[in-house]
């Protein structure tokens, strides 16, 4: 049974990007493929997993529609249909420069500058699939808070389920987790090698895709993956 379905901007199987970021953080979550981390020097192996533990788990991708259960009286069947609907109806989108930055502890790829066109698609996508959507339950709410929320973002969290939304999303694709200070430098570095390609260049969005989490803690999958404007 399938605990949660998320709507995820992730990759195409041929997209250049993804297959460069699937063999840094080590799996592939449209095959479930697992492969060799990254030596990074200064860095133990240990230590280097353990940062890209949630990147793998969730694998490459940029949250659109934050992990979900389905609503009651609504199915996957139709979660797919309205998907499909939804993919073919959008068009893609340009980042003019792609960058990697720390996000707090974390880093990630991130448009240099904001592109209003993709944050007005990211609001669409929060709407479009908020139908299909089950009411958080209360020991959901209270682990969203317990990290410190605006009012404005728990007053999403509470109509939307998720607090980063509209005026507070920032649309990225986590390339680690939490990163200590002792060790920033050297992950930072050794990513912007791994992804000399693709840093500082313009990129294309022209992909969705439904990732579901079959059970609590488990590492998410795709499910469905199509082509913007078909």
């Amino acid at each position: 049974m399938i605990l949660r379905y998320a709507i995820y901007w992730a990759p195409g199987g041929e997209d250049a990007l993804g297959r460069t970021a699937t063999r840094w953080i080590g799996r592939d979550a449209a095959t479930g493929t697992r492969l060799r981390l990254p030596v990074v020097d200064g860095v133990e192996p240990e230590a280097m997993a353990a940062y890209l533990a949630d990147p793998a788990r969730y694998g490459f991708h940029a949250t659109l529609k934050a992990p979900f259960r389905l609503a009651t009286r609504r199915s996957e069947s139709e979660l797919i249909e309205h998907f499909d609907d939804f993919a073919r109806r959008s068009a893609p989108i340009a980042i003019p420069e792609l960058v990697i930055r720390r996000l707090g502890r974390f880093f990630a790829f991130v448009p240099n500058e904001p592109v209003a066109e993709l944050d007005r698609w990211a609001g669409e996508i929060v709407e479009a699939f908020e139908p299909f959507r089950a009411p958080l339950t209360d020991g959901e709410l209270a682990r969203r808070r317990a990290s410190g929320l605006t009012l404005g973002e728990d007053a999403h969290l509470v109509r939307w389920g998720y607090p980063y939304v509209f005026d507070a999303f920032r649309f990225h694709m986590s390339l680690t987790g939490k990163v200590p200070r002792e060790d920033a430098e050297a992950v930072d570095a050794a990513a912007r090698r791994h992804f000399a390609d693709f840093d500082a260049r313009p990129y294309r969005l022209d992909n969705l895709a439904i990732f579901v989490e079959p059970e609590p803690g488990a590492p998410f999958a795709m499910l469905r993956s199509a082509p913007l404007g078909g």
